[in-house]
């Protein structure tokens, strides 16, 4: 199951970037909460909790707006700044225990193929998957064995071993990995001298003012 924090926001009534930016410089983070069509909740987090679901890899949390009861919520969306190490915002989707729901989680490769210690060339097409499954079993990774790969050989979307209640969408015959072979390496060709206009013997430059 995947897992929960409980963390703690408040009511937020001030938009925009530049409130946004006011919120960062006092140690919180600007989000939002929506989803089971109702109205969304602007609120704000404090930055160290957010960086703690992070590490933790949590994607369900029991937040807690002020005097409000707990609501379930579901991590749809951490926004970094261009370079990937400021958290700018958070989407946060309310969710029940029973829902099911469609989400990307990244696909990781474990072990050395066969194959490439045989000299071939390991491929992943696919880095990430869209799965449905309950919003409280989100896995962190789906996590494929390539072991026993050997060249030519591909594993595709349904060959995947996904965890129970996971279901995975696309096309089944998508190639998530596989082990090529090595490209031949063409040799270099040494540059031939051009063509060299053989000199005609007993020939003389015309005469000045002859018609060519």
């Amino acid at each position: 199951m995947t897992q929960t924090m409980t963390i703690s926001a408040k009511l937020r009534t001030a938009l925009g970037s530049h409130a946004a930016r006011k919120l960062r410089r006092q140690g919180e983070l600007p989000g939002v909460i929506y989803g089971h069509k109702i109205e969304p909740v602007h609120i704000s987090l404090k930055q160290e909790d957010i960086w703690s679901v992070i590490r933790h890899g949590a994607r369900v949390l029991d937040l807690v707006v002020e005097n409000r009861p707990a609501e379930k919520c579901f991590v749809r969306d951490v926004q970094w700044d261009a370079f990937g190490k400021e958290v700018l915002h958070v989407d946060l989707v309310r969710i029940r225990t029973d829902e099911r729901i469609r989400v990307t989680v990244p696909v990781q490769l474990r072990g050395t193929p066969a194959g490439v210690q045989a000299g071939g060339v390991l491929q992943q097409p696919l880095h990430t998957l869209e799965i449905e499954c309950l919003a409280v079993n989100v896995p962190d990774a789906i996590r494929v064995n390539v072991a026993d790969l050997q060249i030519g050989q591909a594993v595709h979307i349904r060959d995947l071993a996904l965890p129970e209640g996971v279901v995975a969408l696309g096309d089944p015959d998508t190639v998530v990995v596989h082990v090529t072979h090595p490209k031949a390496e063409v040799a270099p060709t040494e540059e031939l001298p051009g063509p060299v206009e053989p000199e005609v013997i007993g020939r003389k430059p015309a005469e000045e003012g002859e018609a060519e």
